[in-house]
């Protein structure tokens, strides 16, 4: 190839990007999904667990929120990178494999 698209390559690209687009689309939604998650579990921590065994459930709550959290926060990187890949995938010289 000399460097230049045929019509076929630029609309491979750009169905790959689109494609691609979408999953970061998906992923996004599950970083929501988690946020909502998050939200439920807030509300439960908010209340007022007055028992040994309460606490210790609140706790256990507050650690799984954390955790929670943290992957929340990873899909939301991922959906970024996933996002920017889709940008080097629409210009790619539709070489296999992009």
């Amino acid at each position: 190839m000399g460097g230049t698209l045929t019509a076929a390559e630029a609309a491979a690209c750009a169905s790959r990007s689109y494609e691609v687009q979408q999953l970061a689309a998906r992923v996004e939604a599950c970083a929501r999904e988690a946020d909502a998650v998050l939200a439920g579990l807030a509300r439960q921590e908010l209340q007022a667990w007055q028992s040994p065994a309460g606490r210790a459930y609140r706790i256990t709550l507050a650690l799984q929120a954390a955790a929670l959290r943290r992957c929340r926060d990873g899909l939301q990187d991922a959906a970024a990178a996933v996002l920017r890949h889709a940008g080097s995938v629409a210009l790619s010289s539709g070489t296999p494999g992009y």
